[in-house]
């Protein structure tokens, strides 16, 4: 298995990092990770894409090895799309296959809406728009919002990776062996032990969220042939009824049922790549 090259990706304000697979002239399609993820999340999946596409593995503002907000600054969904856009653009990205997981699916979604032109075929793992609000816990969650006290510095440390591994795990109840490549990823090493390199602001609570009625009439945005992989059982919050009501809002369409774990490209890495070869191929999986 090849590994990864690192990539910068240098924006007006902010320097992302990236893991390349595959050749550099190759089709590319770039990948979003889910919240508190980093490009660790397609360790998996990717080597398995790259003898057809050239899979840019791109980090988020505050995660992976990217660089953080400026003190002062919050982390917004809205934000995160635009960053996305930017960093396209320093790609030099013209026309391109786009991949989201979780809050990575959300973001790629709004990024195909945005920029209709540019996106050629739309995979999105475990994801349709982002978390909307049907107004019963806005003021609670602005009040948490706005009360939240993260400084942007992870004071914790772990002993050991496998440490941050088991803590992770029992967080999210991701298993070890899927959580590794994440952690692997997401750690930094001090004389005091291994630390998360996230950006602790990124726990904050968002102080407004997007109405599901507007989510909608931004989903109906999308134009590129899209395909959504859920996860069987549901997973909470991404229930069935309202993915299948905002699937209904993208004109060209394919959801697919996939028995496992919100990680579904780290639990079952080969049957998502055969997902993503038949999408990407123009074929129905």
């Amino acid at each position: 298995m090849n590994a990864p090259v690192e990539r910068e990706v240098r924006l007006p304000h902010l320097r992302l990092r990236a893991q390349v697979w595959g050749d550099q002239a190759a089709p590319p399609l770039l990948t979003l990770h889910g919240w508190l993820d980093n490009a660790g999340s397609y360790a998996r999946l990717a080597p398995l894409l790259a003898e057809r596409w050239q899979v840019i593995a791109l980090e988020l503002p505050g995660h992976g090895h990217s660089d953080h907000l400026p003190p002062g600054a919050h982390y917004h969904f809205v934000e995160y799309v635009r960053s996305v856009l930017e960093a396209i653009d320093a790609l030099a990205l013209e026309r391109f296959h786009l991949m989201g997981h979780s809050l990575g699916a959300g973001i790629a979604s709004l990024v195909a809406a945005a920029k209709p032109e540019r996106i050629d075929r739309l995979l999105l793992i475990e994801g349709l728009g982002p978390i909307a609000d049907d107004g019963h816990h806005t003021l609670r969650q602005f009040r948490d919002a706005m009360a939240s006290t993260a400084t942007g510095r992870s004071l914790r440390a772990f002993p050991s990776v496998d440490m941050a591994i088991s803590a992770r795990t029992m967080a999210s109840g991701l298993p070890a062996d899927q959580a590794r490549p994440i952690v692997e990823r997401g750690l930094r090493q001090t004389e005091h032990g291994w630390h998360w390199r996230s950006d602790a602001r990124v726990n904050r609570p968002s102080s407004i969220r997007l109405a599901e009625t507007q989510v909608r009439a931004l989903l109906r945005g999308i134009e590129a042939p899209t395909a959504l992989l859920l996860a069987q059982p549901d997973t909470p919050y991404l229930p069935g009824t309202r993915m299948r009501e905002r699937a209904a809002c993208v004109s060209d369409i394919a959801v697919t049922p996939m028995e496992g774990g919100h990680h579904l490209q780290l639990e079952h890495p080969q049957a998502v790549a055969d997902w993503a070869h038949a999408h990407l191929d123009g074929r129905k999986a």
